[in-house]
C-alpha cells in the first residue's frame, strides 16, 4: 500500500496552510529583530528588513510544489530558512509535509539540515550569545523540528487509515453489489422454476384437451362441451396461478404468500388430471404427515410426472404410488404406459426435470427417471422422512 500519496488540496486549503506558515515565522523574525543591536537594522543588519522577507516569500512560493517534489522542496526550504528567520514557519511546514510520507531517513535528514541551518542565522546577524548557551540554541530548533515531524507522521498515518477505510468501504460495496446480483439471479431462477412447476402442468392439460378437440371429429356435443369447459377452467386456473407467482415480485412485505401445495393435495391434483382426460390411478400407503418441505417436494414430483405424461404420452395410463412412514423415507413413483394417440406436442422447456432434481437435492433425496422396456416412462424419487416426534419425546 502506498503511504506517500497525498490527496490534492483545494485553493482554500492550500492558502490557509501558507498563511499559517507565514504567521508562524513572524515571532521568530521579531525575536531576531529584538536580539540584534539597536540601529543594526538600518546599517549592517539591513538584510533583516530586505532580504529576509524576500527569502521567506520565495520559500512560501516553493511550498506550492511540495507534494510533487517533496524531498527537493523540503531540503531547499530548510536550507533557505538559515538565511531568513521569517522562513522558519515555511521550513516547519515543509518538514511536516515530508513527514507525512513516514520515511524515517528522509525525516531525519531534513530535520538535521533544519537544525544546522538555524545556526547560520546566529552567524548572519551580530547577536551576542551568553556563554554555555549552545545546547539551548540547538534545543529550540530540535524541539520545533520534532513537533513538526510528529504532526506530519500523525497526519500521514491518518491518511493511510482513511484510505484503508475507504478501500474497505468500496470493497464492501462491490461485494454487496455482487451479492445483490447473485440474489437477483437466484430469485429469477426460483421464479422460473415456480412458473414451470405451477403452469407447465396446467398448460399441458389444456393443450392435451385442445388436441383432442382438434383430432377427434366424432365426439358428441356433450363431450365437446366438457372439453371446452375443461379448457376454459384450466386456462382460468393457469391465469390465477400465474398471478400468484408474479405477485411475489411486487408483494407487500406484510402480506402473506399463498400457501404452498403439500402431500394432502395430491388427490386434488390427480382429480384435475382425470377431469382433463388423463387415465390416472393413485395408490398411497403413507402413514403420518411429513414436513412441509418433503410434502411439497413429493407434490412437485407427481405434478412433473403428470405434466410429462400429458405432453409426451397422450392417451397413456398413468399410475402414481406414494408410500412411506416417519423415521424411514417417502417414496413416490409416476409410471406411464406408452402413448396410444398421436397429437402435436407442445414445446418443451427442458428445465422441468432439472428443476425437480434441484428440489430433491435440497431435500437430501434421490431422483431417478428412465424409459421402460415397453415404451413407457417411470419417474421415481426417494425423500428422507425423519421422525421429529420421536426425537422430541426422547
Amino acid at each position: 500500500m502506498k503511504t506517500d500519496v497525498a490527496p490534492r488540496l483545494g485553493g482554500w486549503q492550500e492558502t490557509w496552510r501558507l498563511v499559517a506558515a507565514a504567521a508562524l515565522g513572524i515571532p521568530f523574525w521579531l525575536a531576531t529583530g529584538a536580539a540584534v543591536p539597536r540601529g543594526c537594522a538600518t546599517d549592517t543588519c539591513s538584510w533583516l528588513v530586505t532580504g529576509d522577507p524576500l527569502v521567506a516569500l520565495g520559500c512560501l512560493t516553493a511550498l506550492l510544489w511540495r507534494r510533487r517534489f517533496a524531498l527537493t522542496v523540503a531540503m531547499a526550504v530548510v536550507v533557505a530558512s538559515g538565511a531568513s528567520s521569517l522562513a522558519v514557519g515555511a521550513a516547519l511546514l515543509a518538514l511536516c509535509s515530508i513527514s507525512t510520507r513516514r520515511r524515517p531517513v528522509e525525516i531525519g535528514v531534513v530535520a538535521l539540515v533544519y537544525v544546522a541551518a538555524s545556526r547560520f542565522t546566529l552567524v548572519l546577524y551580530p547577536i551576542k550569545s551568553p556563554p554555555g548557551s549552545l545546547w539551548l540554541q540547538l534545543a529550540l530548533p530540535a524541539l520545533s523540528a520534532g513537533i513538526a515531524a510528529a504532526i506530519g507522521v500523525a497526519i500521514g498515518a491518518r491518511r493511510v487509515e482513511v484510505r484503508s477505510l475507504r478501500e474497505r468501504a468500496e470493497s464492501a460495496e462491490r461485494e454487496l453489489t455482487a451479492r445483490a446480483a447473485q440474489a437477483r439471479a437466484l430469485e429469477r431462477n426460483r421464479i422460473a422454476r415456480e412458473m414451470h412447476d405451477v403452469l407447465a402442468h396446467r398448460i399441458s392439460l389444456v393443450a392435451m384437451q385442445a388436441g383432442v378437440l382438434d383430432h377427434c371429429g366424432n365426439l358428441t356435443a356433450e363431450e365437446n362441451r366438457t372439453l371446452i369447459r375443461g379448457i376454459a377452467d384450466g386456462s382460468h386456473q393457469a391465469l390465477e396461478e400465474l398471478r400468484d407467482v408474479l405477485g411475489v415480485l411486487r408483494a407487500d412485505p406484510g402480506r402473506p404468500e399463498p400457501p404452498q401445495p403439500s402431500l394432502d393435495r395430491i388427490p386434488e391434483l390427480v382429480a384435475d388430471a382425470r377431469t382433463s382426460g388423463l387415465d390416472v390411478t393413485f395408490t398411497t400407503t403413507v402413514t403420518g404427515k411429513p414436513s412441509d418441505v418433503v410434502g411439497r417436494t413429493c407434490y412437485r414430483v407427481v405434478q412433473e410426472g403428470l405434466t410429462n405424461a400429458a405432453k409426451h404420452a397422450p392417451g397413456a395410463h398413468v399410475h402414481i404410488t406414494v408410500a412411506g412412514t416417519a423415521g424411514d423415507e417417502l417414496r413416490v413413483g409416476v409410471h406411464n404406459s406408452p402413448a396410444t394417440t398421436t397429437t402435436t406436442q407442445p414445446p418443451a422447456s427442458g428445465f422441468g426435470l432439472l428443476g425437480l432434481a434441484e428440489r430433491i437435492t435440497l431435500a437430501d433425496g434421490e431422483l431417478s427417471h428412465h424409459p421402460t422396456p415397453g415404451g413407457g416412462y417411470v419417474l421415481t424419487a426417494r425423500l428422507p422422512w425423519p421422525n421429529h416426534d420421536h426425537e422430541k419425546r426422547s
